[in-house]
């Protein structure tokens, strides 16, 4: 019968083989840092992008107010697009580039006075492609230039974005 303490010592030493093995077999670990709220915060700041930035486990989790004056004007098309100008900006693809472990990015617009939630929109991690992200960059550049005079482009955004995204919007704001 084998001593216990020549058992344990014979345990790690496999243990430790094994671990050896894996890095050999699987190299490359993958990345499943988190950013804290501060540094999201920061790569949101930096595209110019005015929001409460939170973690919700794996999940980046924006709160930005919408003036009422667009939601007014803009009706439901206004409510609808809001979220999609932050889950598919430049900032969201940093996010995602800079941390491997965020799983999405959700964006809720809320109304300035009273934080009533307008619309959310989730974008997940794999929804897009680098080919679709250029494409997606491009709606949003053209929907933000060109939406007031033509609302079509901010119609092409909230449709691409009902395409790649997980979303709601509040019945008090959009018509269903």
């Amino acid at each position: 019968m084998m001593k216990p303490s020549r058992l344990r010592r014979g345990s790690a030493a496999l243990l430790l083989s094994a671990m050896i093995a894996c890095d050999r077999i699987l190299p490359e670990r993958q990345d499943l840092s988190l950013p804290t709220p501060e540094e999201a915060t920061d790569v949101y700041s930096r595209h110019g992008v005015q929001a409460d930035v939170a973690l919700s486990g794996n999940v980046v989790e924006l709160r930005v107010s919408q003036d009422a004056r667009q939601l007014q004007r803009g009706g439901s098309l206004w409510a609808r697009v809001g979220p999609y100008v932050y889950v598919f900006s430049p900032a969201t693809k940093e996010v995602f580039d800079s941390w491997g472990g965020v799983a999405a990015v959700r964006a809720i617009t809320v109304t300035a006075r009273g934080g009533e939630e307008v619309a959310r929109a989730m974008l997940p991690r794999d929804a897009l492609n680098e080919v679709t992200w250029r494409r997606t960059l491009n709606l949003l550049g053209t929907a933000l230039r060109d939406g007031t005079e033509r609302p079509s482009r901010l119609e092409e955004l909230v449709e691409w974005g009902e395409q790649y995204t997980e979303h709601t919007y509040s019945p008090e704001f959009v018509r269903q």
